[in-house]
């Protein structure tokens, strides 16, 4: 039937998605997405148009779940907690696999053949969406009289931590060394009561 995909949309997605991140934008091609999904490259361009059209597909739905999941970390009403939380899962997310799968954000970023504006500006979106979450909870009064510095430089600085976290998860594999460091960090934003 014309107009009608003949394959699991959704087990596709999650399988491209998967390939994205563990071998990287550009050592990515269609034959490789073809192959994992078990869909015609064909299918997959009709569907989809392109390599870079089916990446921000995907990413799109990885930024909403990844947001999702960080709002529920932050959710602790003790906002020492709650960034300690949203540190956890950020590391948890990193460490994920055998071997580690690192974080897809950061894999793009550094990804030379990734350096479309369209992917630079989905990896943008994902970074601000990062920052106004943790903005948002900081800003809340359990938290902003607390701060070293205003919620938003705040946030910004935790989410360049994050991205920091992931050169030093790639280096050291020990994610007891990530946690220490970003427990350092949430000491010196947020004053202990």
């Amino acid at each position: 039937m014309a107009g009608r995909r003949q394959f699991d949309e959704k087990q596709a997605l999650e399988q491209v998605l998967d390939v994205f991140w563990h071998q990287g934008y550009g050592a990515t091609s269609m034959a490789d997405l073809a192959t994992a999904t078990g869909v015609q490259r064909g299918s997959l361009y009709n569907a989809y148009h392109d390599k870079e059209a089916l990446f921000l597909r995907v990413f799109k739905d990885y930024e909403v779940a990844f947001v999702a999941d960080a709002v529920a970390r932050l959710a602790h009403p003790d906002p020492r907690q709650a960034l300690l939380d949203f540190f956890d899962f950020t590391i948890e997310s990193m460490t994920a696999g055998t071997p580690a799968r690192g974080c897809l954000t950061t894999k793009t970023a550094t990804d030379t053949r990734a350096g479309t504006e369209p992917i630079r500006g989905a990896l943008r979106g994902m970074l601000d969406g990062l920052e106004r979450v943790l903005a948002d909870r900081l800003s809340q009064d359990d938290a902003v009289d607390r701060l070293a510095v205003p919620p938003v430089e705040a946030a910004r600085v935790l989410v360049t931590m994050t991205r920091g976290n992931v050169v030093m998860e790639s280096v050291y594999q020990d994610p007891s060394r990530l946690r220490a460091a970003a427990k350092t960090l949430v000491d010196m934003i947020v004053r202990v009561d």
